[in-house]
């Protein structure tokens, strides 16, 4: 087991150096970079010597000296990669402010988020797809597989969009967007912070995890499926054994194998909160923070982001191997 761990701990360090050349290639793709921007923003609002083109262009020189974005692409890697293993993520062009500020402002309510969306889909979809698949063909099976079809089939920023309609047209005094009230927002934290944070949280989890949740279910329940008919359950049935038991020791443990393999797409997407629903219901996650950098060409935040994000699928995917290798012993033997 030991030697199984290393070897893919090793696989995940060599993947995470692969992803980050590719994220600050894939920044890097689109055409001009932040001082483009930056000009264009400043043309377009007038501000006052905006017109001068040599002023402009010698503005233009003075910040891309500044920022080393006058350099070659691999020069430009090589001092980011460099700053990011010493645990400096660079300044920010934007915010002005250091990109690891930036992120870590987001990152506990990001976290919090992401908890409690993965302990709702995977608290649910469980006893719901064992449930569904013990009883095949009851009319409680076609009732959690009708909800599954939905959940699957309507888009989690078109049900933020029916909650904030139902919100603001029943319950005008209850604010279903973002994770706080107004007073709380910027409000240390207390008691009554942490409640106002729960009241709002479960909102957010619900609209974030429907679409795993029912696609979970799924997968618990055509895997729990396949192993019921296998002889070994037949076997054990007939020697006598409680069903119950059956089912959850033998059964149960071989069709959790899927649904362990899919935490190495599972943490990024719960960190990230999916962009446009956190854009929808303002929930302050990286997904919106990636969208701005992104918009505004903010090499340094958005290749944090992206090199975080990928990050996190390597380590979930590492996770889920190391989870899958106890789960079931023929893995790692092969």
């Amino acid at each position: 087991m030991l030697t199984f761990i290393i070897h893919r701990t090793l696989l995940a360090l060599l993947t995470i150096w692969a992803l980050s050349v590719i994220s600050f290639v894939v920044i890097q793709l689109p055409p001009g970079d932040f001082v483009d921007t930056y000009i264009l923003d400043l043309v377009q609002g007038g501000a006052e010597g905006a017109e001068t083109t040599p002023a402009m262009l010698e503005l233009a020189a003075g910040l891309r000296a500044q920022f080393g974005l006058e350099k070659p692409i691999y020069v430009q890697y090589a001092k980011w990669v460099w700053r990011v293993v010493r645990g400096d993520l660079g300044q920010s062009l934007v915010f002005h402010q250091s990109v690891a500020e930036i992120i870590t402002e987001r990152l506990l309510m990001t976290i919090i988020l992401a908890g409690t969306t993965a302990m709702f889909a995977w608290g649910l979809s469980i006893p719901i797809g064992i449930y569904s698949a013990v009883r095949q063909h009851s009319i409680e099976d076609y009732t959690f597989t009708f909800l599954g079809f939905m959940g699957l089939a309507v888009p989690d920023f078109l049900l933020a969009l029916w909650l904030l309609w139902v919100s603001f047209t029943y319950f005008p005094d209850h604010e279903i967007g973002g994770l706080f009230s107004r007073e709380y927002i910027d409000a240390s934290w207390s008691w009554g912070r942490v409640k106002d944070l729960i009241s709002h949280l479960w909102i957010a989890a619900l609209v974030v995890g429907t679409a795993g949740t029912a696609a979970l279910i799924r997968v618990m329940r055509a895997n729990l499926l396949d192993e019921l008919h296998k002889p070994y359950v037949v076997t054990a049935r007939a020697k006598g054994l409680p069903e119950w038991k059956l089912i959850l020791k033998y059964p149960v443990r071989l069709a959790l194998n899927p649904l362990v393999s899919t935490l190495g797409y599972l943490l990024p997407v719960l960190m990230s909160g999916s962009v446009i629903v956190s854009v929808v219901l303002s929930l302050p996650t990286e997904g919106p923070l990636l969208l701005k950098a992104l918009l505004a060409e903010d090499l340094f935040v958005s290749g944090a982001i992206v090199l975080l994000l990928g990050t996190l699928t390597v380590v979930g995917t590492l996770l889920s191997d190391i989870l899958l290798g106890i789960l079931d012993p023929r893995i790692r033997m092969s």
